[in-house]
């Protein structure tokens, strides 16, 4: 049985301390939206503990777009840094399909791993496998995408996916003065971070009744795919757009698509490169908040933690940072824009991602 310790979180998350104001707000937000009981939670990790060095396998959804190259990039820097206590390293990559990944993981542990790292095409159809992992005695370390039950992981390391949601919708709605049109472009239907990320978003909507979405729409955190349906929503909708939400990398190509039609509207996004130059160059309102690629190196530090037997939270907060081009009432950072945006970097490159000396750049 597992053993749960509850212990002090430190806030890694300026959202999780901000004081909402009653602006254009229907009903106050519940205190619910602050934390998730799971992360005031340590596991036991004692029945995994054995002698290395240790055989690790790192299951991955895809490296099908920026983000996911320099995220499994991350999990590899992990492994360099910890040679000595890792006899052998597999990695699979799953090119977003379910069904490879589920034979992806039987592999691996045929393959005789002492721990699996998983990150999830999606989270229904990964939990069976990861769950009958577990009851094999072997240890399974969500990263970035987890599984649907918390008895299928020992740990899940992420940064909040519904916190991020919720503070995108949250500086839009405050940059509308809560009234407007939208429309929102999500990730990867069924993948954990896009609909975590969906439902932060509306639950925000919920306390702003004056604030309507035209339409939603899944891009597949593609540039190319924002584009293409930002494009058609703007044939759509026109001018009644007032603004956007996104929370990836689809935003860098709606944002193009809107330039091209002579419109500027606040829009959400993260830290690709593309879209911190290219919101700084061409004027728009903009918010971006980075989903740190540095999991890849948390998630194998944490895999390594559970095999000699210490304590690991069930949920590991990765922290992250938080950019405005322009700053709302809820929504105030220190840092300037200015200081994550790169002209000399590629389009695709992520800021805090490795260290100078392994950048491809």
């Amino acid at each position: 049985m597992k053993k749960t310790v509850t212990i002090i979180v430190a806030a890694v998350f300026l959202l999780t301390t901000m004081v909402f104001a009653p602006m254009a707000m229907a009903k106050p937000f519940p205190r619910s939206w602050l934390w998730n009981s799971t992360a005031l939670q340590m596991m036991d990790t004692s029945k995994f503990a054995k002698k290395g060095p240790y055989v690790v396998g790192f299951s991955n959804a895809s490296i099908s777009n920026s983000w996911r190259v320099f995220f499994e990039r991350q999990v590899r820097y992990g492994y360099e840094l910890n040679k000595d206590q890792i006899k052998r390293y597999y990695v699979t990559d799953a090119n977003d399909k379910p069904d490879k990944q589920i034979a992806d993981v039987e592999d691996l542990l045929a393959k005789g791993v002492d721990v699996l790292i998983l990150s999830a095409a999606t989270m229904a159809a990964l939990d069976p496998v990861a769950r009958r992992t577990m009851r094999r005695g072997i240890p399974v370390i969500c990263v970035d995408r987890r599984v649907t039950s918390d008895e299928s992981f020992v740990s899940f390391i992420t940064s909040s996916n519904v916190a991020q949601g919720r503070a995108q919708m949250l500086w839009l709605a405050e940059m509308l003065g809560g009234r407007g049109n939208i429309v929102m472009l999500g990730g990867i239907a069924g993948s954990g971070p896009a609909e975590e990320r969906r439902s932060g978003g509306e639950e925000i909507l919920s306390a702003f009744p004056n604030v309507k979405v035209l339409d939603f729409q899944y891009a597949n955190w593609s540039p190319a795919e924002g584009k293409r349906i930002m494009k058609a929503l703007i044939q759509t909708h026109g001018r009644k757009i007032n603004g956007i939400w996104g929370d990836g990398l689809q935003t860098s190509g709606a944002m193009e698509a809107m330039k091209e039609a002579g419109m500027k509207v606040p829009i959400t996004g993260d830290h690709l490169n593309a879209f911190l130059v290219r919101a700084q160059d061409w004027g728009f309102p903009a918010m971006s908040i980075d989903f740190p690629v540095s999991m890849g190196t948390d998630s194998v530090e944490i895999a390594l933690k559970v095999l000699r037997g210490e304590p690991v939270p069930h949920i590991y907060e990765v922290p992250r940072t938080v950019v405005c081009t322009q700053d709302t009432e809820n929504i105030k950072t220190d840092m300037p824009w200015s200081r994550m945006a790169h002209k000399d970097w590629p389009d695709e490159a992520w800021n805090n991602t490795l260290p100078k000396n392994l950048l491809p750049y």
